[in-house]
């Protein structure tokens, strides 16, 4: 009965086997490395994405131009996830770990062709894995915070134009630093830098604010536009009062019961009000709505209000002031509030804002200016790139050569050691180390060199110089070192692109067999269906 149904089930499936699966998972992988392989280095070029309703988008992001293709093939959803998780733990590298995910696919279907098991393979990918994770901190140095710049203008060459990565490379580091001073727990995350975007002036014009700010003005105009240090309360919700459940209705058996039931909910808002004042509130932050009649009530505390604020901002305002997010005003006491230094509404490009400085001072917003939107869009994308490597740089100061270096390094290391590995397993680690060069490869050939005469210059040099940090700057095509140079990148970039590429690698080596499920949609039969009606 179970073989019935197991055959049953075939029928019903298109199927893929073997060689025939993992072919066509390489070809998808490699079809998908090429959409973003240009890309790469200093001198990759840009792409333009044009979506389905005309919006025209120009970047040259990895993970922004692989999350816009709109793909079907499981494995290149599974190489999209690679860069998505690169960009989530390093912020840069997207496209390098799928550029070598590729190339060790490819590189394994080599061997596979020639009668090497995926299974040895995938041992020998491990073991390279690990060997190359260990030699990263043999390579690696400490970065100083002279290096801090150099190391996100790195990974900013190529993804904006030259003159602007150094202001937004400042911007960012700028950021970072003071974020992580002012961190209680020495750790960061870029999110809780405020980013906003105001069309017009230069790129350049972008600055940081001590402050969180926001698109917003005071609820009441005749409260004052400017405050000095004071107390803020922070309301997770509206001040209305009590709404009634949709089944009640109110029953009026007499004349002012109307009157007074209004009165008595004028009253309960009153009482709310009061107790916000009684704990000695300045500021106050609504996330919902603030009722009409509550206006003069809060005007007569000498409350200034603003009300829908967004939940990020909320969170951002409460760990800049040391305040509580609270839900109900009647657990409110005074440890529900938060401290603040200032408070200024300001007003750019004809649009209010409002700048609220904590006392804590962890509070800060970058402002990033463009000319058009598109560039508006792009600017903002390679910022918080940079910020994302600027927090992580300064929490792990630890860097590797940049420009491919740390590859062709890697790659002469793993060939030594696979001397050392009996077995067909040393084999997977040759075919690892050829895969490790794809990234120096495509870098010199954006730059219109020739990548094998490069790669190998560079391994000569290395090696006759036992210096693991010469690289090839494509500026002016010399071989230099690299931490002299200013071409530097941050250790987790490098080993996360070495994990992901990896593990991706090895989860399509490991499927041997492909089950499609059909797909046979019935066309509606209008005409019997309009036959049944007439009926």
């Amino acid at each position: 009965m179970a073989s019935r149904e197991h055959e049953r089930i075939l029928q019903d499936t298109e199927r893929e086997q073997g060689n025939t699966a993992f072919r066509n998972n390489v070809k998808a992988a490699l079809a998908l490395a090429d959409a973003v392989r240009s890309t790469l280095g200093p001198r990759g070029l840009d792409k333009m994405l044009i979506s389905d309703v005309g919006d025209l988008q120009v970047t040259n992001d990895g993970v922004t131009v692989l999350e816009a293709a709109k793909v079907e093939h499981p494995t290149a959803k599974m190489l999209i996830d690679t860069s998505t998780t690169q960009d989530t733990q390093a912020h840069d590298g997207t496209t390098s770990a799928i550029v070598l995910t590729a190339e060790l696919l490819l590189n394994a279907l080599n061997w596979i062709d020639r009668g090497i098991h995926p299974s040895v393979l995938t041992k020998g990918y491990r073991m390279s894995l690990d060997y190359a994770l260990s030699e990263i901190e043999s390579i690696s140095r400490s970065s100083d915070a002279s290096d801090l710049i150099r190391v996100v203008e790195t990974s900013l060459s190529g993804k904006i134009s030259e003159n602007t990565v150094s202001n937004l490379s400042e911007l960012a580091v700028e950021a970072a630093v003071i974020a992580y001073e002012r961190s209680k727990r020495k750790s960061i995350d870029p999110n809780n830098i405020k980013r906003i975007t105001i069309r017009g002036g230069r790129v350049s014009d972008s600055e940081r604010i001590d402050g969180i700010i926001m698109r917003k003005t005071r609820l009441d105009y005749q409260t004052p536009d400017k405050l000095g240090a004071g107390k803020v309360l922070i309301l997770d919700g509206g001040l209305d009062p009590k709404e009634l459940s949709l089944d009640a209705s109110i029953r009026i058996t007499e004349p002012g019961m109307l009157a007074r039931f209004i009165e008595r909910q004028k009253k309960e808002l009153q009482d709310r009000v009061q107790s916000i004042a009684d704990v000695g509130t300045n500021l106050l932050i609504v996330r919902d709505g603030v009722n009409d009649d509550a206006i003069p009530m809060l005007r007569k505390a000498g409350i200034v209000t603003y009300r829908r604020v967004e939940r990020d901002d909320l969170e951002l305002i409460a760990r800049a002031c040391g305040a509580s997010i609270i839900r109900d005003t009647r657990s409110i006491d005074s440890d529900s509030l938060g401290n603040f230094e200032s408070v200024k509404e300001e007003s750019w490009e004809s649009v209010d804002h409002v700048r609220i400085h904590g006392s804590i001072g962890s509070g800060q917003t970058v402002i990033i200016r463009g000319s058009t939107q598109s560039i508006l869009e792009e600017t903002m994308r390679t910022f918080d790139d940079a910020i994302g490597v600027a927090c992580g740089l300064v929490q792990d100061s630890s860097i590797v050569p940049g420009g491919g270096a740390i590859q062709i390094a890697l790659a002469r290391r793993l060939r030594s050691f696979s001397t050392s590995v009996p077995g067909r397993e040393q084999l997977a680690i040759e075919a690892y180390a050829a895969a490790m060069e794809c990234i120096p490869r495509a870098i010199s050939e954006n730059a219109g060199l020739d990548g094998l005469d490069r790669i190998l210059e560079i391994t000569a040099a290395q090696a006759s110089n036992d210096n693991d940090w010469l690289g090839l700057d494509v500026t002016d095509r010399t071989i230099y070192d690299m931490y002299e140079r200013g071409i530097l990148e941050p250790v987790r970039t490098t080993r996360q692109a070495l994990i992901g590429a990896t593990e991706s690698a090895i989860s399509v080596l490991r499927i041997g067999d492909i089950l499609w499920a059909k797909q046979d949609p019935k066309t509606p039969d209008w005409q019997s269906e309009l036959s049944q009606d007439n009926d």
